[in-house]
C-alpha cells in the first residue's frame, strides 16, 4: 500500500511525540487521512474511530493517555470530514452517499495498519458516530482483540416531535434534488464554535471544551456543521439494520454519560444486555464526550481500557 506524507497539526494540544499522518487511497479512490503515535515497546495498537464531524487532532490527548498505559494509537479522518476528502461543493456539510462507504475507510486503516508494521494485537475505540461504523466493523470480522465503545451513535436521538418529519424528510428530500442540504434546526457552524460552554451536550471539562475551540480557530480547515438529509436517511437505515444484528464474540465496554443527549440510550443499554462477553459502564454525570469529560472520568474510562485491552494480552 502506497502512503504518502500528509499534514499533523501538533501546535494545540498535540499527541506524544512521534506521530507522523499519511494518506491513503480507499477502494473507491477517496483520499482520506490516518495518522498514528508510535510507541517504542507497545504492548499493542489502538485503532481510533472518531465520531462525525471530529479529527485526528482532537485524539492527540487520548493517544497520550492510551502511550501512558503502553499502546501506540492509529486514528482516521473519515471521508467528507478533517482533512480527508469532502464530499460536497460545500465542504462544511455532512455527507456520505452511503453509510457502507465508511467500510471503505475502515479497510484502508487496516491496509495502513499492516504497511506500517504497528504492534499487534490491534483493538478497537471508537467514540459516537465511529461507534456506528465499528460495530458493522467488527460484526464483519475486522482483526481486533476487543472493543470499547463510548456514547456509540446505536441510535439517533431526535426529540419525539419531530422524529416523524425529520425521517420523512430525510427520505423525501434526495428526491427532490435537495438531500445535500442541511435539515431544519441544523447549521454549517461547528458545534464548539456556535455553542455556549454552559449547558452544552459535550463535556463538564471547560479546558476540554476549549481544546475543540482552540483548534478549529487554529485550523478551520478541520471544521464541519451539521449533516445532510442523505446523510441523515443513510445513518437511521444503519441504525436500524445493526439493531437487527447479533453482537460479535469479542470482548467489550461501553461508556456511556448518565446525562447523554446527543445519541439514543436505548440502543445502547439494549445492545449491551444481549452482548455475551459485553459489559455497560454508565459514568455518572458523563456527558456525551466520555474520552474529553473532567479528569476522575477520564482516568476511570482510561483505566477501565486498558484493563479491558491489555487483559485479552494476558489472558
Amino acid at each position: 500500500m502506497d502512503l504518502t506524507a500528509a499534514p499533523l497539526f501538533t501546535d494545540v494540544f498535540p499527541g506524544p511525540e512521534g506521530g507522523v499522518a499519511h494518506w491513503a487511497v480507499t477502494s473507491d479512490g477517496k483520499r482520506i487521512r490516518v495518522a498514528h503515535w508510535p510507541l517504542t515497546g507497545a504492548k499493542g495498537t489502538v485503532l481510533m474511530f472518531p465520531g462525525r464531524t471530529e479529527y485526528i487532532e482532537k485524539y492527540g490527548q487520548t493517544a497520550r493517555e492510551l502511550a501512558g498505559r503502553g499502546l501506540a494509537t492509529l486514528c482516521i479522518d473519515w471521508r467528507g470530514q478533517g482533512l480527508s476528502d469532502r464530499l460536497l461543493d460545500d465542504p462544511l456539510v455532512g455527507h456520505v452517499d452511503s453509510f457502507s462507504d465508511y467500510q471503505k475507510d475502515v479497510a484502508a486503516l487496516m491496509r495502513a495498519a499492516r504497511a506500517l508494521a504497528l504492534p499487534r494485537p490491534y483493538f478497537l475505540l471508537a467514540h459516537s458516530m465511529g461507534g456506528c461504523i465499528g460495530l458493522r466493523a467488527v460484526m464483519e470480522g475486522m482483526g481486533v482483540q476487543a472493543a470499547a465503545f463510548t456514547g456509540p451513535m446505536w441510535g439517533i436521538y431526535l426529540k419525539p416531535h419531530l422524529r416523524g418529519v425529520a425521517q420523512f424528510l430525510a427520505n423525501v428530500m434526495p428526491r427532490f434534488g435537495k438531500g445535500h442540504q442541511l435539515p431544519p434546526g441544523t447549521i454549517k457552524e461547528p458545534y464548539v464554535i456556535s455553542a455556549p460552554f454552559e449547558d452544552n451536550l459535550l463535556t463538564t471539562d471547560l479546558e476540554m471544551y476549549d481544546m475543540m475551540r482552540d483548534q478549529l480557530a487554529a485550523h478551520p480547515e478541520l471544521s464541519l456543521g451539521g449533516p445532510s438529509y442523505i446523510w441523515l436517511r443513510e445513518a437511521l437505515a444503519e441504525t436500524r439494520h445493526l439493531a437487527e444484528r447479533a453482537a460479535p464474540n469479542l470482548p467489550a465496554v461501553t461508556w456511556l454519560g448518565t446525562n447523554e443527549r446527543i445519541v439514543n440510550v436505548l440502543p445502547i443499554h439494549t445492545r449491551m444486555e444481549h452482548w455475551v462477553g459485553g459489559r455497560l459502564e454508565l459514568v455518572e454525570g458523563g456527558e456525551h464526550e466520555i474520552l474529553m469529560e473532567h479528569p476522575q472520568i477520564r482516568t476511570q474510562a482510561f483505566d477501565g481500557i486498558e484493563k479491558l485491552f491489555l487483559g485479552t494480552v494476558t489472558s
